[in-house]
């Protein structure tokens, strides 16, 4: 068994070493080579907010709002969270911008 968790361990040290060389790929979608957006930073997130699904780069902290938290009920229930299209929040940009702009000034 120890054998085995060797090869485990040393084929994930292989798939690393692949993904550093293959890096510049990812770097030129705004991709980090674990796949996470290059642009945003630790502690935020990102939702897409409207009708234009303009993006917006969120702090983690807006999760505690009640507002956010009936945002999120609202998503679910209009485009649930199992798709490939991002958090998508269903409300006007304006509201949501505002919401945020409260956020940061806590």
């Amino acid at each position: 068994m120890g054998f085995r968790k060797s090869n485990k361990l040393s084929q994930k040290a292989m798939i690393k070493q692949i993904l550093k060389r293959c890096s510049s790929l990812g770097k030129k979608q705004n991709f980090d080579e674990l796949g996470l957006p290059m642009d945003v930073p630790k502690g935020h997130f990102v939702v897409y907010v409207g009708q234009n699904r303009t993006r917006y780069i969120v702090p983690i902290s807006i999760l505690n709002r009640s507002e956010f938290q009936s945002l999120l009920q609202r998503a679910e229930e209009e485009f649930g969270f199992d798709h490939d299209m991002g958090l998508t929040i269903p409300c006007e940009e304006e509201f949501f911008e505002s919401l945020v702009a409260s956020e940061m000034l806590r």
